[in-house]
């Protein structure tokens, strides 16, 4: 009896270290790309690495995200972040940062999700790439992720790091 309580348990804990090692390979379904041990490939814009003073808390990911929003939009005539995508200048305005899609992927850099709204209804799912320290965060890369919830692109693990890939 007692031989069957022992095989029983050691098989329920081989399940769930296979389960959390599975889970763990997918994170967010591949929506998103997240930190930890899985760095999404950034963009090299030619600005030399720095190491951050201190790493960003998820607040400041939205504050910085948020303040790039606000600034850029200040610059227009017309208050909008403008963004170019496939070959049209969008004026966009501001409807949700995604609290639960900031992710802080290592080293002084970071990943934000953001709804904005075309003034035709047209929704937007930017992702932006955001580097530097808390209070001082610029943004590096901005893409447009999906139209009316319609995604352009998926993210995708490969060995370790996120990458684009075919929606």
């Amino acid at each position: 009896m007692k031989s069957h309580i022992v095989i029983t348990l050691f098989s329920a804990g081989l399940i769930g270290v296979a389960l959390r090692s599975a889970v763990a390979q997918h994170p967010r379904g591949g929506e998103h790309p997240t930190a930890g041990r899985n760095p999404i490939q950034m963009p090299n814009r030619g600005a030399a690495a720095t190491t951050p003073k201190k790493a960003a808390t998820m607040a400041d990911i939205s504050a910085g995200i948020k303040s790039n929003i606000a600034a850029t939009s200040k610059k227009a005539p017309d208050g909008k972040f403008h963004f170019k995508h496939d070959g049209k200048d969008l004026a966009l305005a501001l409807t949700k940062v995604h609290e639960d899609r900031l992710s802080n992927v290592g080293t002084g850099k970071y990943f934000a999700c953001v709804d904005m709204k075309a003034a035709d209804g047209t929704v937007y799912d930017l992702d932006f790439f955001l580097s530097g320290d808390p209070g001082a965060m610029k943004v590096v890369e901005t893409t447009v992720h999906k139209v009316n919830g319609k995604p352009l692109y998926n993210w995708e693990e490969k060995g370790g790091i996120w990458k684009k890939a075919k929606a």
